[in-house]
């Protein structure tokens, strides 16, 4: 059950990963902010369409929790995805997705100053430990070369924050299915964005696209939308539910690695080293999968809980085809 609960953020952390080449080549034609706001106004479209014939127009309520989700939907739709889309117009593609993996330590952090539970020491240190490795594959075992990221890796530093802060408000809505906690919290970092663009574009700091530009970016766009924006977090927030928020975060890892592999396709030619951090980043989760599981059998007849006796657990492939 564990292991079919991995395919979840596993499936969320593949789309995002090609995402990041994606992205970056439709940056030459639309400005950032007006390109993650398209984006997610296309999403948010399909969430809402999608919920209100799941579950209705009731699933459209905040339940008395609307300051929680503003703030998840500001911090983790509207920050990870602006501040990635500008911190790609200064870095690489694989540099970007370099930060991502620390994911795993910053929803860690965060669940500490919330909730006061320290990490435990075997997930901290492997999720090092997949850092490590994900260091070599980027850096080709020359790590200096992290301090040149500048201004991206500031922007960076953020995104990966709001990001935490996101995956680890995301655990705290057992009660809600994955479908509804993400389409709640996307119109939210929706408008957000909408609002920043509009006053972005009424003082010159960005430019409203085009026509032309927007039918230009296309691929790049429905690709964004459909597996980045939509399958992608509702995959991520169902791996959330079922795994808890610094189990599914260790997957983030691994967002480099496939990004690097885009590359590779592209006739990037690796060195050994790189091949090396690979294997050390997918050890090292496959190590803290199987050192989190139950030590002890379940009973034949488990007693459900009240978490999973809530949780209308959406299949984002299913949503996807439908």
């Amino acid at each position: 059950m564990r292991s079919r609960a991995a395919a979840y953020p596993l499936l969320a952390v593949l789309g995002w990963g090609v995402m990041f080449p994606v992205l970056a080549s439709a940056l030459t034609r639309v400005d950032p902010l007006n390109l993650t706001t398209a984006r997610y106004l296309l999403a948010a479209l399909i969430l809402v369409a999608v919920l209100l014939l799941r579950e209705g127009t009731g699933a459209l309520r905040h339940g008395g929790r609307t300051g929680e989700i503003v703030v998840l939907g500001v911090v983790g739709f509207a920050g990870f995805n602006v501040l990635t889309n500008l911190a790609l117009e200064h870095a690489a593609p694989q540099q970007i997705a370099l930060f991502v993996a620390t994911t795993p330590l910053i929803t860690q952090l965060v669940r500490w100053a919330r909730d006061g539970v320290r990490p435990k020491p075997l997930l901290l240190a492997l999720s090092l430990v997949a850092l490590l490795g994900v260091g070599l594959v980027i850096t080709r075992g020359s790590l200096t070369g992290l301090g040149q990221f500048g201004l991206g890796g500031l922007m960076m530093v953020g995104a990966v924050l709001g990001w935490g802060i996101y995956t680890h408000g995301a655990s705290r809505f057992g009660a809600w299915s994955p479908l509804r906690f993400t389409t709640l919290t996307a119109l939210a970092g929706t408008a957000a964005m909408l609002a920043a663009s509009i006053a972005a574009d009424a003082v010159g700091w960005q430019h409203a696209p085009s026509a032309a530009d927007l039918a230009a970016v296309t691929p790049q766009l429905t690709y964004a939308v459909v597996i980045g924006a939509v399958i992608a977090v509702l995959a991520w927030n169902t791996g959330v539910q079922r795994l808890g928020g610094a189990n599914a975060a260790l997957f983030m890892n691994l967002v480099p690695v496939v990004t690097f592999a885009v590359q590779i396709a592209r006739g990037y030619r690796p060195e050994v080293i790189e091949l090396v951090g690979a294997a050390i980043t997918i050890g090292a989760l496959v190590a803290a999968n199987l050192a989190t599981r139950p030590r002890t059998r379940p009973s034949a007849s488990p007693q459900a809980t009240a978490t999973t006796d809530r949780i209308a657990v959406i299949d984002p492939v299913a949503v996807s085809v439908r």
